[in-house]
Formats: C-alpha cells, sequence, structure tokens
C-alpha cells in the first residue's frame, strides 16, 4: 500500500473529485478526515470507507472558516496522531459575466476557493514543520488561463498556482512537498448541474476539445494525486500540473 499509515486530510470530499481522492487514499491505506460543507455527503464518504475496512472520521464545515480548517488538522491528530497529507479540494462556482457579477457572488468564490486553501494550508503546515515531513496537494482547473463568465473562479484558480508555488519555497526545507493539479473537463456534478442545452454541446464537442476523446473522471484526479501524496514523487514540488486528456498541451 502506497499511503500506509499515513493520515490524509481531503476537503470538499462529499462527492465528485474529492470523494474519489479520499476513496483511493484510503484503498492505499491512508486514514482520511472527510471535509465536506454537506454534513451527509461527508458521512456517505466515510461510510464507504468503513465499509470497505479503512478508516475514516467526517468534519463537516466550510474550508473558509479558520475554526473548521483548525478543527480538521485537530481531529486528525486526535485520532490519528498526526497530518501527512492535505488536499485542498474544496471549491464553488457562481458564475456571471463580468458586468453582472455581483460583489456576493465574487466575494462566496474569494471566500471557499482561496481563501480557504490558505486556512487549510496554514493549519496542517503548523504540523508538519514540527514533523518533518508533509504532502500538499493542492486543486486548481484548466480555468486558471481564463474563461468566460468566470471570472472570479479563474481569479481564485489563478491564485492558487500562485499559492502553491510560495508555499512550496517556503516549506521545502522542512521536507514539505506543495504541489497543485489543473483538471480539465471532469465529469462531476459541477459540470453535470450545467444548463442541459450547454452540457449536450459539450458532449459533442468531446473529441474537438479533448484529445484523447474521452470523459475525464474523478479517479483520474484521485489517481494523479496518489502518486503526489506517495514517496515517490519526493523530488518534486512547487509544481503544476494538468490532468486535462491534452486539452490545453
Amino acid at each position: 500500500m502506497r499511503l500506509k499509515d499515513k493520515v490524509a486530510i481531503v476537503t470538499g470530499a462529499g462527492r465528485g473529485i474529492g470523494e474519489g481522492v479520499a476513496l483511493r487514499f484510503a484503498e492505499e491505506g491512508a486514514k482520511v478526515i472527510v471535509n465536506d460543507v454537506n454534513d451527509t455527503e461527508a458521512k456517505r464518504t466515510v461510510a464507504t470507507i468503513q465499509a470497505k475496512g479503512g478508516k475514516a472520521v467526517d468534519v463537516a464545515g466550510s474550508v473558509a472558516s479558520r475554526e473548521i480548517a483548525q478543527k480538521m488538522v485537530d481531529v486528525a491528530v486526535k485520532e490519528f496522531g498526526t497530518v501527512d497529507i492535505l488536499v485542498n479540494n474544496a471549491g464553488i462556482i457562481r458564475d456571471a459575466m463580468l458586468h453582472k457579477m455581483t460583489d456576493e457572488q465574487w466575494d462566496q468564490v474569494i471566500e471557499v476557493n482561496l481563501k480557504g486553501v490558505f486556512l487549510c494550508t496554514q493549519c496542517a503546515a503548523r504540523v508538519m514543520r514540527e514533523k518533518g515531513y508533509g504532502k500538499i496537494i493542492n486543486v486548481s482547473s484548466t480555468s486558471w488561463r481564463g474563461n468566460p463568465r468566470q471570472l472570479n473562479y479563474s481569479a481564485t484558480k489563478a491564485g492558487v498556482i500562485g499559492m502553491t508555488k510560495t508555499a512550496a519555497k517556503e516549506l521545502a526545507a522542512k521536507g514539505i512537498n506543495v504541489n497543485v493539479i489543473a483538471p480539465g473537463m471532469i465529469w462531476t456534478d459541477m459540470i453535470t448541474s450545467m444548463p442541459p442545452a450547454i452540457v449536450e454541446r459539450m458532449e459533442k464537442g468531446l473529441a474537438f476539445i479533448v484529445p484523447l476523446n474521452r470523459k475525464g473522471l474523478p479517479k483520474d484526479i484521485a489517481n494523479l494525486a496518489l502518486f503526489l501524496a506517495s514517496d515517490e514523487s519526493s523530488f518534486i514540488t512547487g509544481q503544476l500540473i494538468h490532468c486535462d486528456g491534452g486539452m490545453i498541451m
């Protein structure tokens, strides 16, 4: 097992990419703190892990809260003794064209997607620094390059890349690797909840948009996150890795 006895915190793990990462880590022996703003979904992921013989605990709440960010770390230390891995996956969208975007839409996305990554990273890094070991994996998006109707989302996903590179430089001497994954078109609720006409256009244009000509799945991101969380990636830090089927190569 590649993560045997490692302790991982995965945010936004009630469904989608986060759920896929949490389940994959547990399969490889990690003890997982499952976070999600939706307590029911967090508990479902925990139940799935436990049903397969794994160990997991849920901590519900928004990553935009310092109290929740610290609670995840405190629970990890209390239940499993430490924190080895942090996956900052939690994120939201509040799409609108620039001239129509409200302050609330801007603020909500900044709070979760950017401040949440800062808070969770800061809280977990304090434990990792003391032990001289850690793996921090941030989830950005190919939208960091800019996407119509996503000024707020694109800004946060570009910001996460900058945060990753800075944290990697600050924490390298403490034995902590910090990397960022930029998923492409991953078929989760975030895509399937879009207007049907948009989803249909995406499906019809899949071969044009994605050279590998298939839908990206949560397991694709989970497998990459597993590599970055394992000791196999011990000489990799500060890197942005696109997992997008070739969308922006």
